[in-house]
């Protein structure tokens, strides 16, 4: 039997629904809550040709003090920084002892088109240099053409290979051409892992995107994906975390992504143990919604460092 469940997606329905959670009405205390959860949500993430030693330092103190004053409570650090295993080390040095967890993508990302060896060694090097999570990317290619067992084997390996850092699958959703095989990437992502041994909550996520696609992240597509976790959930009894990435670039928009997990999942989800957002570009829209609560008037986007 090819991994997979064969589930499919009533398109209009699941479009519907996740067009709901956007008309939650939230009060404003719970909103001030719901910002800082989302701040300490997120994977700050610089993948780009250019990055440097000092950028992923710059990155990492941003993480650490997401906003330079002073208000009380602290505004918590953010969940992790994403780099490319190059600038592990790097990033190790300044987080370490912090809370702060070093992500890496690897397997040939963003296309997941080198051979499986390169990939594999990919991750082990990022794991030596000290990365805590790795951000892998499955084969669309191979999975679109219907190779679902070699997808499946390629993420158990990479899994093996993690060597007891998390693992974040990514799907990039946007190259998956419908819902149905959304729904069908998911659970053979999380059936793969399954199969390799005893799992604990939020030793996996899956994802949704690398960010150099688009379409990124949707709420139909996330939600698309929450399902598959909550019908693992109720089968094994086994957390799988989730990550939205890429499109996600205010304040609102995340509040009504933690609502949809809320609704979908339950308020055990609500930790960066298991959920995230790969959305730089959110933070200071963050920032400024929250520090707006406080102080009565909205800061110029200036005001913050670059995330």
């Amino acid at each position: 039997m090819q991994p997979g469940r064969n589930h499919l997606v009533d398109s209009v329905m699941v479009k519907q629904r996740a067009a709901a959670f956007t008309k939650r009405s939230i009060k404003t205390e719970a909103k001030s809550s719901g910002l800082r959860l989302a701040i300490s949500m997120l994977d700050l993430t610089t993948l780009e040709g250019k990055d440097s030693p000092e950028k992923v330092r710059s990155l990492c103190r941003k993480a650490l003090r997401p906003y330079e004053g002073t208000i009380d409570p602290p505004i918590p650090s953010v969940a992790a920084v994403c780099v490319y295993p190059s600038h592990v080390r790097t990033a190790a040095k300044v987080l370490a002892g912090t809370g702060v967890n070093v992500a890496s993508v690897a397997t040939g990302f963003p296309s997941g088109q080198y051979p499986l060896e390169v990939r594999l060694r990919d991750v082990t090097a990022a794991v030596e240099a000290g990365a805590d999570e790795i951000d892998m990317v499955i084969n669309r290619g191979a999975f679109l053409a219907g190779r679902h067992s070699e997808v499946a084997e390629e993420i158990r390996q990479v899994w093996q290979a993690c060597e007891g850092a998390h693992l974040k699958i990514i799907l990039e959703t946007g190259e998956l051409e419908t819902y149905d095989n959304v729904r069908r990437a998911s659970d053979l992502a999380i059936e793969a892992v399954d199969s390799s041994g005893v799992l604990k909550d939020g030793d996996v996520f899956i994802k949704t995107s690398t960010g150099k696609i688009s379409p990124a992240a949707t709420m139909p597509v996330t939600l698309i994906m929450l399902e598959a976790i909550r019908d693992h959930y109720l089968d094994t009894g086994v957390r799988i975390g989730m990550k939205p990435a890429g499109g996600i670039k205010t304040a609102k928009q995340a509040l009504h992504y933690l609502v949809m997990v809320k609704e979908t999942l339950g308020d055990e989800w609500l930790t960066p143990d298991l959920f995230r957002f790969g959305a730089s570009s959110l933070t200071n829209d963050l920032l400024r919604q929250l520090l707006k609560g406080i102080t009565g008037q909205y800061m110029a986007m200036h005001d913050f460092s670059e995330a």
